[in-house]
């Protein structure tokens, strides 16, 4: 059920059908109205001629107003045209001729400004000028392929030669050497089955599958570029345009090999959706909200899933209703810059008003037939309801750790860094949940971090250094990383060895530190909750010297109010390091007992013997670290 009281709701909703859909009421008929609804409500924001739709919102991209008004043409685009294709081809609600005028007056004069003029106020950004223009001509294309008899065929052959020649050099390499080589996949993709530059938009194909060929590292799982990298991008972007190329192109020999890829990051991607229906808040470009369903309903398109029909359907429209009932559309239907409202310090750089019409990805379930099994099947439990749940995610670093009595799901991170070279709190956090969001900078404390461990220099904490998978087990996993100062100057000669054991609700959260002077503080934190939120508690163990304190931090995406523990302690002059040993919870079970009551420990001379609650009994090893970056010992998972 609902955490919260739903909101009010901006366009109406058919009835619910609790016999079919037992746990969301929801059916393909509130997937149709919510694709309608949102198309609707953006279609006042179109400029006269409809070649962009410029929507309101506090601040424009990094790219300007008129590659946000791109984007919002695109990306509104490509929901309409998962509507209409969905409907066998049928446009009840007149929404590709709209867009047929887009098409031409966008690409009438493309533009090499950024900003919007009134004598200009229809025209595309150029793709060789404007970059971004290339991310969305991914959704355009696409958009193309899904409706190309019902639009493109239509369309005067002189507007057919201009949205070519604009499209085109989305053919060429990718300016940005990530998921990006996949925008040109996809312009290729509609140009080589429209019969249009097949040699050039065939070998952009080949180009990008080569590209992220190097990327791929097994189980399911991209790096996004040459790094470590693992978050969303791998379901809606990395699986999501070559899986569906394939099935568009009907190509059994590349359906071979990234069906088997999808329905291997679906066994884990699914399992890091909580039962209230939420995805997990990890990485960026989060305001896309509901386009974590997208891989789900391309897992059923074709046939490449783990998950039983009525299961697909229950996860995806668990998580459309999720952020429906909590306010995530205004009063006049749009989507803001946000996850639940508006929230600002969630945002990129390249995010603008637009941007959270990627959602749209989201609606490729309506591509599947009204007597799809996936609609007509009866909702079925998720594996976050059907009991605990702990597990590695392969090459990653990253450790699930799930509980069936409340659905809350939870991520330690020990491996996935993020893009950019700057600490950022999507991805340098030690663990994230369903439930609980990265703290932003506070007035009452700006210096406390959510999840962290840090050495205190000056009365500042450290930030983590870019994390390196070292050893990983059933129900634990660990990660070596160089401290940095608050400036991000790497502090030569400290490494830090972490770990995190689970069982059931209990975490085991462990720091060896090495070459650290004797004497400096250091500070473990825990999980960082609304006061609606569920309970966090976290108890030292070993090498900390304060009581547990709660203190005021800053706004997460859950709420603008939130509280973290925290404990603290000292190095001490040891050659093998210092140890520091917590035990953390999180809970959204009443009354949850102490979490010092759930393990008793034992240090052993390199880790820790812990005898959990029930009986269980195990042992962490943590020696102390290697001196050389990336160093493991044999046989663990190591950096790639």
């Amino acid at each position: 059920m609902p955490e919260h009281a739903p909101e009010r709701h901006p366009f109406p909703r058919p009835p619910e059908d609790r016999r079919r859909s037992p746990y969301t009421g929801w059916t393909r008929a509130h997937w149709e109205a919510t694709a309608d609804g949102l198309l609707q409500a953006t279609a006042p924001y179109a400029s006269p001629r409809h070649g962009l739709i410029v929507l309101p919102g506090a601040r424009p991209s990094s790219s300007g107003p008129r590659s946000d008004g791109l984007e919002g043409f695109a990306r509104t685009f490509l929901l309409a045209a998962l509507r209409v294709a969905g409907a066998d081809g049928r446009d009840p609600h007149g929404y590709l001729p709209r867009y047929a005028e887009g098409l031409a007056a966008g690409t009438h004069k493309p533009s090499a400004a950024c900003e919007l003029t009134s004598a200009d106020p229809d025209s595309w950004p150029r793709i060789d000028t404007v970059r971004q223009a290339r991310v969305e001509a991914a959704s355009l294309a696409l958009g193309l392929r899904l409706t190309r008899r019902r639009l493109w065929d239509t369309l005067d052959e002189g507007i057919r030669a201009r949205v070519v020649e604009w499209l085109l050099p989305a053919l060429g390499p990718s300016p940005v050497d990530n998921n990006w080589w996949l925008f040109g996949l996809t312009v290729g993709g509609f140009l080589r089955e429209a019969g249009i530059e097949t040699d050039r938009a065939g070998a952009a194909i080949d180009r990008a599958l080569t590209r992220i060929e190097d990327w791929y590292r097994g189980d399911g799982w991209y790096a996004d570029g040459d790094n470590r990298a693992f978050d969303h991008y791998n379901a809606w972007a990395l699986h999501f345009y070559p899986v569906l190329h394939a099935h568009l192109s009907a190509d059994r020999t590349l359906l071979a090999t990234y069906g088997p890829r999808l329905h291997a990051q679906l066994d884990a991607c699914t399992r890091l959706f909580d039962t209230n229906g939420a995805p997990l808040p990890f990485g960026r470009s989060l305001t896309y909200r509901f386009a974590a369903a997208a891989a789900p309903w391309l897992g059923a398109l074709t046939g490449h899933t783990p998950l039983t029909p009525g299961a697909t359907r229950r996860l995806a429209s668990g998580t459309l209703r999720h952020f429906l009932d909590r306010g995530a559309l205004t009063r006049d239907g749009l989507l803001p810059l946000g996850w639940y409202g508006p929230y600002a310090p969630m945002l990129q750089s390249y995010s603008g008003p637009a941007s959270p019409y990627w959602a749209a990805k989201g609606f490729l379930g309506l591509l599947l037939p009204a007597a799809h099994p996936a609609w007509t099947a009866p909702e079925e439990a998720l594996p976050a309801e059907t009991a605990d749940a702990v597990r590695p995610f392969g090459p990653t670093g990253l450790l699930l750790q799930s509980t069936a009595s409340d659905g809350l799901v939870r991520l330690h991170n020990h491996g996935s860094n993020s893009v950019r070279t700057t600490p950022d709190p999507y991805y340098a956090r030690f663990a994230y949940s369903t439930r609980t969001g990265p703290t932003a900078p506070a007035a009452e404390d700006p210096a406390l971090p959510d999840n962290h461990f840090a050495l205190l220099l000056d009365g500042r904490p450290t930030t983590r250094g870019p994390a390196t998978p070292y050893a990983a087990g059933p129900d634990r996993v660990s990660s070596l990383h160089t401290p940095r100062h608050a400036d991000g100057t790497e502090l030569t000669g400290i490494r830090i060895l972490s770990a995190t054991l689970v069982h059931g609700r209990a975490e085991l959260r462990a720091h060896r530190v090495t070459g650290a002077a004797p004497g400096t503080r250091v500070r473990q934190t825990g999980w960082a909750t609304t006061p609606d939120g569920p309970t966090a508690q976290l108890h030292p163990v070993h090498g900390y010297d304060t009581p547990a304190r709660r203190t005021p931090t800053g706004s997460t995406l859950f709420g603008p109010h939130t509280e973290t523990v925290a404990v603290e302690g000292a190095v001490i002059a040891d050659p093998q390091g210092t140890l520091f040993v917590a035990l953390a919870s999180l809970t959204a079970d009443p009354d949850p007992a102490p979490v010092h009551t759930l393990a008793t420990t034992r240090l052993t001379r390199h880790g820790i013997e812990v005898t959990w609650q029930d009986g269980t009994r195990t042992h962490l090893a943590l020696p102390p670290p290697p001196h050389t970056k990336g160093d493991g010992p044999a046989g663990t998972v190591s950096g790639t």
